[in-house]
């Protein structure tokens, strides 16, 4: 059985993840230090990744902060001998967040896209 991590703080769409791979083992949270625990321990044929992760950062001008999704990219990043085979999708609807996640996951030789959430009914390659 396939394993997706899924790093979102919308209840909404953590409900549609829920149905959409009901027939995939997931692990759900909002919380970067939870992801990167679970990354350290776990093998994810999928990570979906959100920038924003909290209310304040919807409004923020500050870039990322070590509770963005972009914390996450960056461990990734930074661990290449971690998640080597998984498809990153980033499915932020923050533009300017998602691309700098993009670019560093990439840079890294990353297997990364970005999927906005509005897409990913028709666009995901799960």
């Amino acid at each position: 059985m396939d394993r997706i991590l899924i790093v979102e703080d919308d209840a909404m769409r953590c409900e549609w993840f829920h149905q959409k791979f009901s027939a995939h083992s997931l692990d759900v949270t909002c919380d970067v230090r939870q992801a990167i625990s679970w990354l350290e321990e776990h093998e994810y044929t999928t990570i979906l990744l959100d920038h924003d992760l909290a209310d304040e950062h919807y409004f923020s001008n500050e870039p990322d902060d070590e509770r963005t999704g972009f914390a996450v990219a960056a461990w990734l990043a930074a661990h290449p001998d971690h998640q080597r085979d998984a498809l990153i999708v980033i499915h932020s609807l923050n533009y300017v967040g998602a691309q700098r996640m993009l670019d560093i996951l990439q840079d890294a030789g990353r297997d990364a896209e970005h999927v906005p959430f509005h897409y990913l009914q028709t666009g995901l390659r799960v």
